[in-house]
């Protein structure tokens, strides 16, 4: 196999990779072996018919694109490991020439990784990042827990006010015409949460038990569903129930009921303590992000859009399986959402330009820092993947391959560059 390289535009190449003859001819032997059971030819059994006498009656080329297809993958996989770059994105191929005796031939054109004109990285200046819960934070918390903790006392003395919690049965038309997915029934409401059309929940503000209301309201531009974008509708409301919440005193009592604490003042501090806690580890990680903002900021490097689209297109599987997991495809996630593929890759779009922008900064501090790995270094974390995925260390190590236990330590490296230019990092007003 040779292959060669020409660089192209905007950190793009081009590989032309030519693959001995006789590797290409023992593809097409394989793909005959593959469908030879799907052939039938009168006079002979299926699986049995010469290839020789498939190829006469159906061309010579019969088996190529077959063929084509068992050849690429290993002879692309080959390919990358020849080349001398560093390939990041996935390939556009396209075969030129494929001929029984004859060198098979395609291209490759692929993104290669970016050179990155390091910019300032030791002492970036940020912002003052709060690692104390604030008073008001503390108050808000406790507020959150005391919300938790209230009884719904059930009403009839009077109409629906702000912050009622209503059990209402409804139903929407657009035009004197019902619409999918406008009509509920026993449904609870809480007045003011918003959770409705805009301009909804206010209507019902006034309302008594068993009276009947029509709702006007106007589907926002931004609507989910194409079919009421910006349609006026009009909502038969009947409110069956309504109840208040009674929140519980801020005491002693609530205290125990809540906590583990027998006083109110115990809980707070309590409260305090864990919220500093959560404020120190989001400190630490808004910190990591402001200081590699800043270096990204000042430094250069020119991501080609293959890379970009890879890393989008790598985001979107991950998206996908996460999914997947919960018992739903895309497919029905973006029919629940009202979004599509295009609308998804544009919203991941900036994440995954920061997310390689970060990768590629880091990266070239290591190189400028000459960082490496220890055996201690990559020994710990080894221990930390057996204890995430529950396995026995000698397991994980035995699954690790080569290719893996680089890409481990790259990892381990680009951890030590993000701590090194954090705890460099100079922090004012």
């Amino acid at each position: 196999m040779s292959v060669k390289v020409e660089k192209l535009e905007h950190n793009m190449a081009k590989l032309t990779v030519e693959v001995p003859a006789e590797e290409f001819t023992a593809a097409i032997e394989k793909a005959y072996q593959k469908n030879k059971n799907k052939i039938s030819v009168p006079g002979f059994r299926k699986g049995k018919v010469p290839k020789a006498m498939v190829e006469k009656m159906y061309g010579k080329t019969v088996f190529y694109e077959d063929a084509t297809q068992l050849l690429l993958p290993s002879a692309y996989a080959k390919a990358c490991e020849e080349c001398e770059e560093e390939i990041v994105s996935r390939p556009s191929i396209e075969v030129t020439q494929a001929e029984e005796g004859k060198v098979f031939i395609f291209t490759a054109e692929v993104a290669v990784k970016p050179e990155v004109e390091l910019g300032k990285y030791k002492g970036v200046k940020i912002e003052k990042i709060e690692t104390e819960a604030s008073e008001e934070d503390v108050n808000k918390q406790i507020e959150t827990e005391r919300e938790n903790s209230a009884r719904e006392i059930s009403v009839s003395d009077r109409a629906v006010e702000n912050g009622d919690i209503v059990t209402l049965d409804f139903e929407g038309f657009v035009d004197g015409v019902a619409f999918n997915g406008g009509k509920g029934e026993n449904y609870p409401l809480t007045i003011g949460s918003g959770a409705f059309i805009p301009g909804f929940e206010e209507q019902l503000i006034g309302v008594k038990i068993d009276e009947e209301k029509d709702v006007n309201v106007t589907f926002p531009e931004e609507y989910h569903s194409e079919d009421l974008k910006g349609k006026a509708a009009v909502f038969k409301c009947k409110v069956k129930e309504i109840k208040v919440k009674e929140l519980p005193e801020l005491d002693d009592e609530f205290a125990s009921e809540v906590s583990e604490f027998d006083t109110f003042a115990e809980y707070k501090d309590d409260v305090k303590k864990k919220l500093d806690e959560k404020k120190a580890a989001e400190a630490k990680d808004k910190k990591e992000a402001a200081v590699i903002d800043a270096i990204i900021a000042d430094s250069k490097m020119d991501i080609p859009q293959a890379m970009l689209d890879t890393r989008i297109e790598n985001m979107m599987e991950d998206y996908a399986q996460r999914l997947s997991s919960q018992g739903l495809s895309l497919e029905q996630y973006f029919s629940f959402t009202g979004m599509n593929e295009e609308t998804m890759r544009e919203q991941m779009k900036p994440m995954a330009e920061k997310n390689i922008q970060s990768r590629l900064v880091l990266e070239a501090v290591v190189k400028a820092e000459n960082m490496l790995v220890s055996d201690e270094d990559y020994e710990e974390e080894v221990k930390r993947l057996a204890e995430v995925y529950q396995m026995e260390v000698d397991k994980v190590k035995e699954l690790l391959d080569e290719r893996a236990q680089k890409e481990v330590k790259e990892d381990l490296l680009v951890k030590k560059a993000a701590a090194f230019v954090v705890e460099n990092a100079k922090e004012g007003k």
